[in-house]
């Protein structure tokens, strides 16, 4: 049994970090649209670059949840209760964001409006993922029936918002380093600019969360792990600037997924055994103690081992099929 219970929380890191590096960069650049782009044809190269990738990047999120429910399915009650109103914020911004794809290619008299509602539905989820993640690194007010005990403002504290910012700036970091992947001329040379300035952003604020992290978690300065995980961010941090200085695309996208490859690591390490912290450590959500039956966990990781495989394959094929860098054609894509 705990072997199984290891086995999953190991399943949904994996799973969330396939979504931070795919759903990341297209995040990204939403975000980053209107300092990319100039113009429309520039934004529909940045558009055509996301298009046929970024609705299938978010079934790693829809998995994801759905481990979370099927493997612990406490902890999904609490933390889909808990942080009710900054989801519905998220999947609100994530539809209207995909909406808004459509309508700017189609509504060409409101293409300013529908630019916006990008950036918005963007920035919104890139933002609140790492506030929510903060807040059950660092702990939430929980009942003694494991039952959110806060309000909306409780999970707006100093670190979860420094977590948050921090995410952001992964994020921008992805999306511009994409960007420079898959355009030419003005709007690569935006891109790797953004991008330097976003690494900047990162390391600065990668130190302060790590600070504040080591004064506010109990036993984190002795986690071996956590902390090669940490010196591993730093020099995937120093390999992405490195490859973005010297205009290498292809590195500098590879680096940047291995920050956040690096970071999961060192979340999954400060985390384990536990899901949700509370902070009354007492009422904190491990592994043990708030999985599925063996049965149930057993089960389900036969399933995963089946459909993960065709997951990932159906992915490497979609960017193969759609590599290299972006060129227009008339009534093509967006």
């Amino acid at each position: 049994m705990p072997t199984l219970q290891i086995i999953w929380f190991l399943l949904i890191v994996v799973l969330l970090l396939g979504y931070s590096i795919l759903d990341g960069f297209d995040l990204g650049i939403g975000i980053l649209t209107p300092f990319l782009a100039k113009n429309d044809t520039e934004k529909r190269i940045l558009f055509n670059a996301i298009g046929p990738v970024w609705d299938g990047n978010e079934v790693w999120l829809l998995t994801g949840g759905g481990a979370l429910f099927a493997a612990f399915p406490p902890v999904y009650a609490t933390v889909f209760s808990g942080f009710y109103l900054a989801l519905m914020l998220v999947l609100f911004s994530l539809i209207f964001r995909a909406v808004s794809f459509e309508y700017w290619s189609h509504d060409e008299g409101n293409r300013g409006l529908w630019c916006k509602a990008i950036v918005i539905g963007s920035f919104i989820p890139a933002l609140l993922y790492g506030v929510a993640l903060g807040n059950v690194i660092i702990g939430i007010p929980l009942n003694q029936n494991h039952d959110y005990a806060g309000t909306f403002f409780t999970l707006l504290r100093p670190f979860p918002l420094l977590t948050g910012l921090l995410g952001l700036t992964m994020i921008l970091i992805h999306g511009s380093v994409f960007a420079g992947l898959k355009a030419e001329g003005d709007v690569r040379k935006r891109a790797h600019s953004i991008a330097s300035k976003s690494l900047i952003a990162f390391i600065i604020l990668f130190v302060v969360v790590l600070i504040v992290g080591i004064l506010q978690i109990k036993g984190v300065v002795s986690n071996v792990v956590g902390w090669i995980f940490a010196l591993l961010t730093i020099v995937f941090w120093y390999l992405t600037l490195s490859s973005v200085k010297k205009e290498k695309d292809s590195q500098a996208f590879t680096f940047s997924s291995l920050i956040h490859v690096s970071i999961w690591g060192l979340i999954a390490a400060v985390q384990f055994p536990y899901l949700v912290r509370a902070t009354d450590p007492a009422l904190s959500m491990s592994i043990y103690e708030f999985s599925s039956s063996k049965l149930t966990l057993t089960v389900m990781l036969i399933i995963a081992l089946i459909g993960m495989p065709v997951v990932i394959g159906y992915t490497i094929y979609v960017y193969r099929v759609f590599r290299g860098k972006i060129k227009l054609e008339e009534n093509s894509g967006y």
